[in-house]
Parts: structure tokens; sequence; C-alpha cells
């Protein structure tokens, strides 16, 4: 009986074994997948970590840091944030929240003083979320200028508000750098003094700061863009532009190990607070919007994923938090050319295919090609005036329209697949997962009976 036992024992183990050998391990997974979207998109160095069920499963840098030098990408290699940066920034307010010296409800004003009067309803929770009218740099903004914090939130002031607050979500660089100087206002103190403080230096994110291309900051990896096929270092930007809460961070990939322990661990934060950063936000009509403070939110075969990308001086970030799968991926590329969600969800797919998105059945892909049509004209810069609201199709003629100016550095198409559809009254709202070539984000088209679109809105994935 022992025999057998012990022969079926080496049986089954070896069965197992194979099973093992058949299925690429985690980091043969990655290594397959990074290098081919390097080659692809011609990536000179990404930055790449793991971690599943709060360990570290890879770590690891592919490519180049420097070109120039012929430095390789590693660990401990210093990338810049993006947006990535806007959850430091969320969390920070966040900080202030628990210790009752500012108030989520609270009009802005009241941490601001003098504020125009159609400000008089953004809350902070509004500019945390996106929702409180305000928009972005203008197309004429010089970023080779420094400004002083009082000269940006006068030309904030002054830049006219989109929406009133709470009735849409927008995208709004603006807002964040908003409440940098609100943090500012509060306690003192500049909000990366504030960061180091009480976020990198208790999290032991010993190399995370705010950026300075003065200082000596060793492992800095270079940012390059990709220019008529050829690799170019990135353009430069004034000191203090670099220096705005809207993600002007430098993190390395263990930098971000130790964020996302903090972030699992609930740590410096109660768990209400967490709650409330990774709830999606509610409009004024009542309906949600897929992002929270700082972070976009979604789901995946009923899989809850937080994340956010970043881009900014030819870096590219990403993170994806499955917390239903005990799944966190950290990518940092130094491409403008990279992909960050696109990066990051296909390493996830790659060590865990339960999260790779199953294809839904199209029940209408005529009407699909059609609004493919209309956001292909509006790259064109030639919006198509008989599918759109008079409305609409002004705003989108516009030379400082945000959405055109944004889908024309992002563009092409790659692929354009249904996500929802919802009947709304008289209309239909759309949701499109569209992945340009380089970035990723939810497409939303309201459409009314007569097959107007009088609705169209971007939402980075």
């Amino acid at each position: 009986m022992k025999v057998k036992h012990l022969v079926l024992s080496f049986f089954v183990f070896g069965i197992a074994s194979l099973a093992a050998l058949a299925q690429p391990a985690p980091e043969a997974a990655v290594d397959n997948f990074v290098k081919a979207e390097m080659e692809r998109k011609k990536i000179p160095g990404v930055s790449v970590a793991v971690i599943k069920d709060g360990k570290p499963a890879v770590v690891k840098g592919y490519g180049l840091a420097n070109i120039e030098h012929n430095v390789p990408v590693k660990p401990e290699t210093i990338f810049q944030s993006g947006s990535v940066g806007k959850q430091f920034t969320a969390f920070a307010v966040m900080l202030l929240v628990e210790e009752g010296k500012i108030r989520l409800d609270e009009p802005i004003g009241k941490y601001l003083g003098d504020v125009p009067e159609t400000w008089a309803k953004i809350t902070v929770r509004h500019l945390l979320t996106h929702t409180g009218g305000m928009t972005d740099y203008p197309r004429d903004f010089d970023f080779r200028k420094d400004y002083t914090e009082d000269d940006l939130l006068k030309i904030i002031k002054e830049t006219p508000l989109a929406f009133a607050p709470g009735e849409k979500w927008q995208y709004s660089n603006f807002g964040f750098v908003t409440l940098g100087i609100v943090i500012r206002k509060v306690t003192g103190k500049f909000y990366g003094d504030f960061l180091a403080e009480r976020v990198f230096k208790p999290l032991g994110m010993t190399t995370a700061r705010v950026i300075s291309e003065r200082d000596i900051v060793p492992n800095r990896s270079a940012g390059y863009v990709l220019r008529n096929g050829e690799v170019k270092n990135q353009e430069w930007v004034s000191p203090t532009l670099n220096t705005t809460a809207d993600g002007a961070l430098y993190l390395s990939l263990l930098d971000m190990i130790r964020w996302e322990e903090a972030l699992a661990g609930r740590k410096l934060l109660s768990k209400d607070a967490y709650e409330k950063m990774w709830t999606p936000v509610k409009l004024n009509d009542g309906s949600e919007q897929r992002y929270g403070f700082g972070w976009a939110l979604r789901n995946v075969n009923g899989f809850k994923v937080i994340e956010h990308g970043g881009a900014w001086q030819g870096f590219k970030s990403f993170i994806a938090r499955y917390p239903d799968r005990g799944l966190t991926v950290i990518a940092l590329a130094n491409s403008e050319n990279a992909n960050p969600a696109r990066l990051g969800n296909g390493i996830a797919e790659a060590v865990d295919p339960a999260v790779k998105p199953k294809p839904m059945v199209d029940p209408e892909p005529e009407r699909t090609a059609g609004f493919r049509k209309v956001i292909e004209d509006i790259l064109a810069g030639k919006p198509d005036e008989k599918r759109c609201s008079p409305r609409l199709y002004s705003a989108l003629s516009s030379p400082n329209d945000r959405m055109t100016a944004c889908l024309k550095t992002i563009g092409p198409i790659m692929k354009f697949e249904l996500l929802e559809r919802t009947d709304i009254g008289e209309a239909v709202l759309y949701k499109y997962a569209v992945e340009f070539e380089s970035m990723n984000v939810i497409v939303e088209i309201g459409e009314d009976k007569k097959g107007i679109i009088g609705y169209l809105e971007l939402q980075p994935e």
C-alpha cells in the first residue's frame, strides 16, 4: 500500500509539474509581453512590478534608462509620474480631511479667499473627482515660462468653467493644480514638502519627490519622444511647471511598491477615507462616473479595477490594482510613444488571464462603425456637422476645444469596442473602449432618436 501510494504521489506530482511547465511563469509571461510592446512602440526603457497576494512576483527593468550613456533600467531607476501623481495629491487632501482642516463638501473659496462668482459652488470633492467644471491648460499656454502659484491661480480663475459644478465629468489638470494651492493655503507648506513629510518618509518611499532638473538625482532616467520614426529627447518646460500638483513627481519602481503596500494595508488613512477615494462620483442628476479621488474605476469580468495612468515630458506611467484578484501591476516607461494602459493591463492579463476582458457581442456593428468614423473625423480636424448637435459641433470646431486637442495627440484609433448601451429617455448612451496609439480611453457618446450626437466625452482608462 505504501509503495502504491508513493508511486501515485510521484505520478500526481509529475502531472502537476508538467501542467506548470505548460504555463509560462509570471516573469516569462511578463518578459514576452513587455519586450514585444517595447519593440512595437519603440520604447527605450520600461520598469515593471507585479505584486500578487501582497508579495512582489516580478520586479524588473527592461531596456535603457538613458540611451546616450547606455544606462540600463533597474528597479531603482527614477521616472516621472505624470498624472499618477494625482493620487498622491488626493491622498494629501484626505490626510487634511481626517484632521478636520479640509472638508470635502466645503466650497473651495473658503480656503482660497476671493474667487469668481462661478466658483461659489465648487467644492473640494468636485476638484478631486474632475466634476467642478474647470478645464485645462489652454492651447496658447506658455510651458516655458515660470509662474508663481498666484500666477497660475489667476490664469485658472480667468478660464471660464465648461459646465456647472457637479453637472458633468471632465478631466481637469487645472482642478488638481488648484488642490495643490489649497494644500499650501491650509498648511502653509508647499504640497511637495507636505507629501515628503507626511507620505513619502513614513512609507519608506526614499526616492519619491517633486521633479527638479537642477538637482543631482541618482538613477534618473531620460524621457524620450518619437519624431518621424526617430527617438529624440523630451521637450523642456519651465522649472515651476514641474512642481504642480497635477502630476510632477519623481518615482521609482521601489517607491511604487512601498505605495502599493500602503494602499493594500490601508496605512496613514482610515478605511473610510480609502472607501471614499475608491467610490465612483455621483453627478447632480444622480448618475455615476467611474472616477474617485485621483483614481479611475472600472470593472472587468465582474472584478474591480482601481487604476490610473500618467503622461508627461516623454514619460508614461500606470498602476492597476485588481483587489478581487490580489493583483497589482505597476509600469513606468520613458517614451511618449508608450500606451500606459495597454502596457499595464496587458501585463496583468499575461499574468492572470481571468482579468482579460471577455469580448462583448455588438448588436449594432454598423452604428459602432459610424461612431468610429465620427471620432476619426474629429481626429482629422473635420467634425461631421450632420451628425453633431449645433452646440457640440460648435465646441468641436473651436480651435481651443480641449477634446479635439487631446484626440490629435493620442490617435490614430487601433481598437473601438462596445462596452455598454443604455437608454436614457429620448436618447441612448453608448460607452466604447477605444485604444488609440498612445492611450486607452473610454468614449461616451449620447445619440438621440434622430441619430444626432449631443454628448461626447473622453475618460482616460
